[in-house]
């Protein structure tokens, strides 16, 4: 197990910053087209945070031309160029999935003041 947890934290990325649910983050991810390579961000609010470790796991809900998209990233891609935080948000759960089903302003998350 200690061979494991050794892994672990040689994969781990501990660049980014911190964030949870509830925050409105945008996501430079690489896309590779053929043999080119660009940068594509993907601005959108957190849904979750999931897993822990090498094999954690986020979900970025944006709306793209009136259709929810969400994304999930693995925290520890190497595709992952950087994250930004634009915003804080304020909710009081871990898992937002409720955000799914509002719209227009009942959609808004807080923000919260630091």
């Amino acid at each position: 197990m200690d061979l494991v947890k050794k892994l672990e934290s040689t994969i781990i990325n501990s660049e980014l910053p911190e964030f949870a649910a509830g925050d409105n983050v945008t996501v430079h991810y690489k896309i590779k087209e053929g043999n080119k390579q660009r940068i594509q961000p993907f601005q959108g609010t957190v849904l979750q945070r999931r897993g822990s470790g090498a094999i954690e796991t986020f979900t970025v809900r944006k709306m793209s031309s009136g259709v929810g998209v969400e994304r999930i990233f693995p925290v520890n891609s190497p595709n992952i160029e950087k994250i930004v935080v634009n915003r804080r948000g304020k909710v009081r759960r871990a898992r937002i999935f409720y955000l799914r089903d509002r719209t227009g302003k009942k959609a808004r998350i807080k923000e919260k003041r630091v």
